[in-house]
């Protein structure tokens, strides 16, 4: 079991990055051929721990979760030449994919969202938990911050005069 982080934690990246999400469709009926569309061995996996070991591929840190992977990212341009680049797993897993999926749609599926964030968009909280999701990217420190999560983005409530 991951160590526990006591207390309230967050995680805080310089400057502007991406979040990718990623996640399967399966078939339990069909739980081979599923495995197989989605790289079997070579999966998303195989292919964020090999990213994770090269700090020029852009990859900041990834959560393995279903129905869910969540991925950061240094940059779009990072995530995206990642995916077209023809010598890495992912562009033959993702042709045989379409291949497969082509002939018989009841496999796998997939899905995937991209979100830019920008600098200081965003918060990420962590009460009594292991190091997860933003913290795998960039570590975590123990931070005092506001209770509210208006607090914690700094965010200013709308003036009421301005409203009428």
């Amino acid at each position: 079991m991951a160590e526990i982080n006591k207390g309230r934690w967050t995680a805080e990246i310089d400057g502007d990055f991406v979040v990718f999400l990623i996640g399967p469709r399966p078939n339990p009926r069909h739980p081979l051929a599923w495995w197989r569309d989605l790289g079997g061995r070579r999966g998303m996996r195989h292919m964020l721990q090999r990213l994770s070991a090269d700090p020029d591929s852009g990859l900041l840190g990834f959560t393995m979760g279903y129905p869910v992977i969540v991925q950061y990212w240094r940059s779009f341009e990072h995530l995206e030449a990642f995916a077209a680049n023809t010598g890495e797993s992912h562009a033959n897993v993702e042709k045989t994919y379409w291949q497969r999926a082509s002939r018989n749609g009841q496999a796998a599926g997939i899905w995937h969202e991209t979100f830019l964030v920008k600098a200081g968009q965003y918060e990420a909280v962590y009460g009594n938990m292991p190091t997860f999701g933003l913290g795998t990217a960039r570590g975590i420190e123990l931070r005092r911050a506001g209770r509210t999560a208006r607090e914690r983005l700094r965010v200013h409530a709308p003036d009421a005069a301005a409203e009428s």
